[in-house]
This record gives structure tokens, sequence and C-alpha cells, in this order.
């Protein structure tokens, strides 16, 4: 009988494996790992002033790590308001940061609009995540001077570049990056394509935030952040 009885449950474990389609049964467990989003439009924030749960970095010279303020704009993608980054000048290492200080998680889905403005030296921005402070982090960077994605593990203040995707960046529009990670995975997405997929495994939880370089002046816009058990 107990022969029987086990035969039956590895007959049943078998059919229940054949009847979900592998693709979709992947898209079902990790659909039901992801939290509600969570959101900032920037839209119910005084111009000019920081949103509160913002933080900027330094620079490298113990300056305010850029101008980033509230800006009502006729340009934003959801309007009224979008956070822009707005100090025109910097030299090559100068990384305009900006951290949400009291969002610390580990895995995530993460994404941002983003509208490259200005800049001679460099343009566009990118996303921070699993950030120890406003020099150890993640960093998932668009450059449309360069005409590339890439992906950085910043070390005390020092990029080191993990991987890198050509790809053409228009600086009239505004796009959309997103990066999630479980684990060591790293998936990063530029207008809905993904683009890059890597594993490191330097950092494992942190805040997340928005980054800039040099003489970049870029909007943001939509943030979300999504936490993935």
């Amino acid at each position: 009988m107990e022969k029987r009885s086990m035969n039956r449950m590895i007959k049943s474990l078998i059919g229940a494996i054949i009847a979900v389609p592998l693709g979709l049964g992947t898209i079902a467990a990790q659909a039901e790992t992801v939290s509600s989003p969570q959101e900032w439009s920037f839209d119910h924030e005084e111009p000019v002033a920081l949103p509160s749960e913002f933080s900027i970095g330094t620079l490298f010279d113990g300056r305010p790590a850029g101008d980033w303020q509230i800006l009502a704009t006729e340009r934003a993608k959801s309007p009224p308001h979008v956070l822009a980054q707005l100090m025109a000048k910097g030299a090559e290492h100068a990384y305009k940061v900006v951290l949400l200080k009291d969002v610390i998680v580990s895995d995530l889905n993460l994404q941002v609009s983003f509208l490259p403005t200005q800049g001679r030296a460099d343009m566009g921005g990118g996303l921070i995540w699993r950030a120890a402070d406003d020099r150890n982090y993640y960093l998932a960077r668009a450059n449309p001077l360069e005409q590339n994605i890439r992906v950085y593990r910043v070390v005390k203040g020092v990029r080191h570049l993990l991987e890198n995707f050509n790809q053409t960046i228009d600086v009239r529009r505004w796009h959309t990056l997103r990066i999630t990670q479980q684990g060591c995975h790293v998936s990063i997405f530029f207008d809905d394509k993904q683009v890059l997929d890597l594993c490191d495994k330097t950092y494992h939880a942190g805040m997340i935030g928005l980054w800039t370089k040099s003489d970049a002046v870029t909007y943001f816009d939509d943030l979300q952040l999504q936490y993935v058990k």
C-alpha cells in the first residue's frame, strides 16, 4: 500500500509540473513576490525645495553633489513637476548624487524616467541602488553623448565598469531606465527593452537614488520602487 501510494504521489507531482508552462509559471511566481510600487511623481512638492526624504551627497571636495530641486516645467513627463539636477558645471569625476535616505532595500525593481536637457562634457543620468552611502553603490546610467548604457560598481567614489551596451539615445525626448536585482542577478532595461544582464555580489542592500555627472543637467520624473521578497 505504501509503495502504491508513493507511486500515485509521484505521478500527481509529474502531472502538475507538466500542466504548468515553464515560462508562465516563472512569471507568475515572480509576480507574487513583488510588492505594490512606491512612487515619487514630485507633483505635490513645492518648487525649488528638495523633498525631505531625499539627501544630497557630497563631491570629492566637500561641496554639495549637485543642485537638486523640484522644478515646475512644461517639459515634465507627468506635469507639473520634475526633480532636476541643475548644476551645469563640474569636473570629469564630479558625481551628482541624491539618495532616499530612509529607504533600505535588497532585491528590487527600480525605474525612473529622465530627460537629458544640457551638457557638453556629459549628459543624461542614472539610477543608484544598494547604496551604503554616496560613495559606495551600484549605478546604471545612460549617456546620450557616448550613446551607451553602462553599469558600474562604485567603491569609495571610484567607478568600476561592469557592463556596456551601445544604444542610440535621443536627447529630444524622455526615456525610461529600469533595473531589477534578485540576489546577484542584475537586469537593465532601457525604454522597456532589456539591454544588460549580469551578476555581481559586492553589495547586498542599501539606499536608492539618482545620479548625474560633470556638467549634465537632467530632469527626472516618476521614480518607482518595488520590493522583491
